[in-house]
């Protein structure tokens, strides 16, 4: 088979009248996802007091929540609608591009979260000579561009390989189930797929662990009024991350996993756990747990009339 070869979403075929209840569930959830997000970004970048580390990292979660989903809403909508369900191989590999960029920022954003916490509540007087604007806007950029590096090169990996088949038995596109279809020695993609979740994943999530255990010890020796504090700015990136290192853990195990027997429907569920439910869950946590984001967010609600 040829490198210029599309490839076919065997999920989408008969469906019949249901994708239409699909579309309208897909297309509501996409228009929350926007609007709660988009509240957060704006919450942070018109209220003045809001311009503190936490409250940037917290709108930078809502931007890369954009840019993740703006990768798989579109595309699933319209193969939805269409008959033909059928992606080229170009188009294909910048969706897995996007989608699993996505996926490393988050880990990134989270990690850059805990040590911003490390930093608040273990070396509060030194904070503000740690944390300042210019070191902050270093670290986002770098821990931003080292996972988009790696996966654009596993990209790059994907492209050359020549495919034996075209069926793709997921939603979106996905790197691992691309590499799968191919007739090359696949040694060298599984090799850099390893280093790349090892880098983009696995590490964040040591470091980000490591942070709340140093959080935690410091809480155990401090007052209760302390602890409050701490844990009321802790839970919601606890949760966060425990959330979508599930949903990622999911997913890396129904494409690695052979002869998983389980239900297609709960199968389904669990390969788009970490792009529906975190873009939603996120800004419902940070609205309810963050008063300062919370009235905000209302002050903005308010004069629209629907």
């Amino acid at each position: 088979m040829e490198n210029n070869t599309n490839f076919n979403f065997m999920w989408f075929e008969n469906l019949g009248y249901i994708r239409y209840a699909l579309f309208i569930l897909g297309f509501t959830l996409y228009f929350v996802i926007i609007l709660f997000n988009v509240l957060i970004m704006l919450a942070v970048f018109l209220e003045r007091t809001l311009h503190k580390p936490m409250y940037i990292l917290i709108s930078c979660l809502s931007i890369n929540s954009l840019f993740g989903t703006a990768g798989f809403f579109p595309r699933v909508l319209s193969d939805l609608l269409s008959e033909t369900h059928s992606i080229s191989r170009e188009a294909c590999i910048f969706q897995c591009f996007v989608i699993f960029t996505y996926a490393a920022n988050e880990f990134s954003i989270l990690m850059l979260m805990a040590f911003d916490r490390y930093v608040a509540i273990c070396k509060p007087l030194h904070y503000h000579s740690i944390v300042r604007p210019r070191f902050l806007a270093c670290l986002i950029v770098t821990n931003l561009t080292v996972p988009m590096t790696l996966i654009g090169v596993g990209s790059l990996l994907t492209t050359n390989l020549k495919m034996c088949g075209n069926k793709l038995f997921k939603l979106y596109c996905h790197t691992y189930e691309i590499v799968k279809l191919s007739c090359d020695n696949i040694v060298i993609n599984n090799a850099f797929g390893l280093f790349t979740l090892i880098t983009t994943s696995v590490i964040p999530i040591i470091s980000i662990l490591l942070s709340y255990v140093k959080i935690l010890i410091i809480c155990q020796r401090s007052s209760a009024q302390f602890k409050g504090k701490a844990f009321q700015t802790c839970i919601p990136h606890i949760v966060i991350l425990l959330n979508f290192t599930i949903a990622i853990t999911s997913d890396i195990t129904l494409s690695r996993v052979v002869n998983l027997q389980i239900p297609v429907g709960l199968s389904v569920f669990l390969s788009l756990e970490f792009l529906i439910i975190p873009p939603v869950l996120n800004p419902l946590i940070y609205a309810f747990n963050l008063p300062d984001i919370r009235k905000k967010m209302i002050s903005l609600i308010k004069p629209l009339k629907f």
